[in-house]
Order: C-alpha cells, then structure tokens, then sequence
C-alpha cells in the first residue's frame, strides 16, 4: 500500500501509465468524466490535484483497470478479464456467459493438472 504522502503522486501516475497503455490522450480521457479540458488529468496526473474516489471509478471503468491497480494492489486476472466483458458493449451476453464458462473450464483444467 502506498502512503499517505505520496498518495497523489503514486495514483497520478498509474492513471497516466494506463491512460498511454489504453492509447488515449489526456483529452480523450478528461471527455470521459465529462471535464472540459486536459488540464484536470494532467494535474491529477502529476500528483497536483486529487481524483475523488467517484472520479477514480470511472477512470478505472474507463480504462478497463481494477481500482485496486491506482491504489498499488494487486489486480486479479480474472477480474480484468470480467471488466472487459462488462465494458465492451459489443459482446451480447450469451457471448459473455460462454467466455466466462471457457475460462472456469481452462482454470478447472489447469487445476487438475491437465
């Protein structure tokens, strides 16, 4: 866990590193939470402004991340695999039970040790 000091600084910057590995821009991101410009994100970015925990839920939700990774917890693969499915507005939910099934299947598999 991070502390308090740097809370800002460390929570910044691993919105900055998902928002780049998600390939959007400091716009793209700040439309999404509906601000005006890109100068919030990149004051919330460089640790200068904090995120309400609201904000933060969308961020995650935004960029297909478990809040847990902008706290410095550990995300489960599993949870991220279900934020896409959730996200993606594309997949019909028959589409999202198979998968879902598919991955308990290969974990059920992977257990036994086949």
């Amino acid at each position: 866990m991070i502390n308090e000091e740097n809370k800002s600084v460390f929570i910044g910057g691993q919105i900055k590193k998902a928002r780049e590995e998600a390939g959007m821009s400091q716009m793209d991101l700040a439309r999404s939470l509906r601000f005006e410009s890109g100068t919030a994100i990149s004051l919330i970015e460089g640790g200068e402004r904090k995120v309400t925990a609201e904000n933060l839920a969308l961020i995650a939700n935004v960029l297909h991340r478990d809040i847990k990774y902008f706290l410095g917890e550990d995300e489960g693969k599993a949870v991220d695999v279900k934020v896409a499915l959730r996200a993606d507005k594309n997949i019909s939910s028959e589409d999202k039970d198979a998968i879902l099934r598919f991955i308990e299947m290969a974990k059920n598999k992977h257990e036994r040790g086949n």
